[in-house]
């Protein structure tokens, strides 16, 4: 687009460009700084600095390449992920189009012929003009799909706003623009490369066949040029009003993201914090605050929550817009020094209580994600402050935290049965091995649920097989603490924690196989936050290496199909995803069938989030819906390396009639049995 030469003939059309841009990025600058920076600011601070090489890097594929938009993609159920990306690519097109063809040319008319070459002007505004129509045909399909076949991630009211139709409005004023512009242009006898651009030309020489005459081609030209233009600086005072402050807060967003594996929370120092949790503006991080900026408010979060999906109170994207909207309402208060949160609390006012507690932690909300919003912490951070500072947590909750604090695990039940799972099985303690390679973590529910035993005794006997040298704490092995932080009373856990560090570093313990996903996650990736650094494995990961080195051998056949799910704190918390399948594959006869959700895109069994001992009181239970996706797949058996998953599925099928059909086993069973008889082979 060549720009008009003057303005009114009297001034350089520079002037008026660069004035204009001026004024309107520094409105835009103060209502940014009003209406978000002054705000976020308010909240705590966060080491969030180190690792910058790690950090920068690693904003390049989700905001460059777009791939946490493009994860969700699909041909036949999702084309917005890539519909969005070539709208990025063909917003920075443009970008780059208003660098050179409206700043540069306005000062002077050959700097993008300079820059690209005639002919490069000439492709570039035929691509641009290409681009505009390809946009145009986009929106049309958007407005169809956001307002009339409206898939269910945007039927919530957040992605209902009028923010969607102003964007959408404003993109197609520019396209049109950008072409008629083009063609006055043309109609008025312009000349170079920017008179050849492909729709620009064609339709210019319409106008002309019309008997447009050239005086007026060249005043709608300028017109149209000016348009074109205060289209664009209006993008600015837009953009930090509405959600698409997310094209600024998702790349600062990125870069801010928690460099720990996806499971792991925050370990704060609890001698000096003012308050235990979040609940006030104030308790929340900066990086939290800016979560609601960088928000998009797509409603995919919400669409893959479990919670949400089997009917709960609870959306993620609810909570991070509903607490940057209280932010909005309460900050500008606290910034002046007047303390009003008292009476309009985050909690219940903004945010539901109930939708507090709906939550799994399963991690589905952050995967999907595309602005890198990291729900979980955030909720976490509520519980704590209703646990630690109101004392206001679900009834089955507090039984399983008494539980904790008296006997050393969420179960009811003396703690003298702990070690009943092994008798008869010539397993040495710690105190009679203490040179032992590993430790064998058995866990709780393994360790003092019936149901647990068998699993329990399964492991031990594969690892007999495999000659691995290990050995268990039996009566001096007490909950890792897990249960108490997901549940929110984050000194229950780190009193628990140390206490089980302190006594693994007692019998200088440093390698720790683990049964249940919960405690891996908490011992590898938590524990270290309070100096206890162990080498931590899960066993479908050991016992996938014993089966490949040749160590283990599944002979035995067994002719079943079988669906494998995907523990939460497994898969999605801690990327394992192949090992355990191909534990499965290696059993002979086994065929092994996939639920439609499966890997990343699991669906929670029900239980995270301290929700083995939550009672879910609307809605449909999580693990009957689980339970229904595994009998969909026709499959005999559902095979599981969680105790929590194994319970929720024996109480999905028991719910469904199926028990008698169809069974749950822990995948170790069947390596259990194909293994039998392995030394004497």
């Amino acid at each position: 687009m060549t720009p008009p030469e003057t303005i009114f003939n009297i001034f350089p059309v520079w002037i008026g460009t660069y004035l204009s841009t001026a004024i309107f990025f520094g409105i835009s600058a103060c209502i940014f700084y009003r209406s978000s920076l002054r705000l976020i600011l308010l909240g705590q601070k966060s080491n969030l600095l180190d690792h910058k090489l790690e950090r920068s890097t690693g904003i390049i594929k989700p905001v460059f390449g777009q791939s946490k938009v493009l994860q969700s993609f699909s041909i036949k159920t999702d084309l917005a992920g890539l519909a969005h990306f070539f709208t990025f690519w063909g917003f920075l097109s443009f970008a780059l189009s208003y660098v050179l063809f409206i700043f540069g040319d306005s000062i002077w008319h050959r700097f993008s012929e300079t820059i690209l070459t005639d002919k490069g002007v000439q492709v570039f505004a035929s691509y641009l003009d290409v681009l505009a129509i390809t946009f145009l045909l986009v929106i049309l399909i958007g407005i169809g799909r956001r307002w009339w076949k409206t898939p269910r991630r945007l039927s919530f009211d957040l992605t209902q706003k009028i923010d969607a139709a102003i964007i959408l409005a404003f993109i197609s004023m520019l396209m049109i623009l950008t072409i008629l512009t083009e063609a006055f242009y043309v109609a008025g006898n312009g000349e170079g490369p920017h008179a050849e651009a492909l729709i620009g030309k064609a339709i210019g020489k319409a106008f002309m066949s019309s008997n447009l005459s050239e005086s007026a081609a060249l005043i709608l030209h300028e017109v149209g040029w000016w348009l074109h233009l205060l289209v664009i600086l209006s993008f600015s005072i837009v953009i930090p009003l509405s959600k698409h402050t997310h094209l600024i807060g998702a790349p600062v967003n990125f870069f801010f993201r928690s460099l720990e594996t996806p499971g792991t929370l925050t370990t704060p120092n609890l001698e000096a914090v003012e308050a235990f949790g979040a609940f006030d503006i104030k308790d929340f991080t900066w990086k939290q605050l800016l979560d609601g900026f960088a928000c998009a408010v797509c409603g995919r979060c919400s669409d893959v929550c479990p919670a949400n999906f089997s009917g709960k109170l609870l959306s993620p994207m609810h909570i991070v817009i509903n607490l940057k909207n209280h932010m909005q309402e309460v900050g500008p208060s606290i910034i002046k020094g007047e303390s009003i949160e008292k009476d309009n609390p985050l909690v219940p006012n903004s945010i539901p209580e109930e939708a507090i507690w709906d939550c799994l932690t399963c991690g589905a909300c952050v995967y999907e994600c595309p602005v890198g919003v990291e729900h979980v912490q955030t909720i976490v951070d509520v519980r704590r402050h209703l646990v630690m500072e109101k004392a206001q947590i679900p009834e089955t909750g507090q039984a399983a935290l008494t539980s904790l604090e008296q006997r050393g695990h969420p179960w009811r039940g003396t703690t003298y049965s702990r070690t009943d799972w092994m008798t008869d099985m010539n397993i040495p303690s710690i105190d009679e091995n203490p040179g032992a390679e590993y430790l064998l973590w058995i866990g709780c529910t393994s360790a003092l649920e019936k149901r647990g035993h068998a699993v329990a005794r399964s492991l031990s006997r594969v690892l007999q097989r495999a000659k691995v040298d290990f050995a268990v704490l039996g009566q001096k092995e007490t909950c890792t603490g897990d249960p108490a932080r997901r549940l929110g009373n984050e000194y229950l856990y780190q009193n628990m924690a140390t206490q089980t560090i302190e006594n693994l570093k007692a019998h200088k313990v440093t390698k720790i196989i683990t049964l249940c996903p919960h405690c891996f996650n908490v011992m590898k990736n938590e524990y270290p936050h309070l100096e206890g650094k162990f080498e931590v494995i899960h066993y479908t990961k050991f016992v996938d290496e014993l089966i490949s080195t040749g160590k283990l051998n599944t002979i035995g056949e067994i002719k079943e199909n079988v669906s494998y799910h995907d523990s939460c704190y497994l898969g999605r918390h801690n990327n394992i995803y192949e090992e355990p399948r191909n534990v499965a594959t290696s059993i002979p006869g086994l065929n092994l069938l996939e639920m439609k959700q499966n890997r990343q895109k699991g669906f929670c069994c029900g239980a995270g989030g301290g929700h083995a001992w939550l009672e879910e009181n609307r809605g449909t239970r999580t693990n009957h819906i689980r339970t229904d996706q595994f009998i969909e797949t026709g499959a005999d058996t559902v095979a599981v390396s969680c105790p929590f998953c194994l319970q929720m599925f024996d109480e999905g099928l028991s719910s469904r009639d199926e028990s008698k059909k169809r069974k749950a086993v822990d995948l170790i069973e069947l390596v259990d049995i194909s293994t039998q008889g392995s030394d004497e082979k």
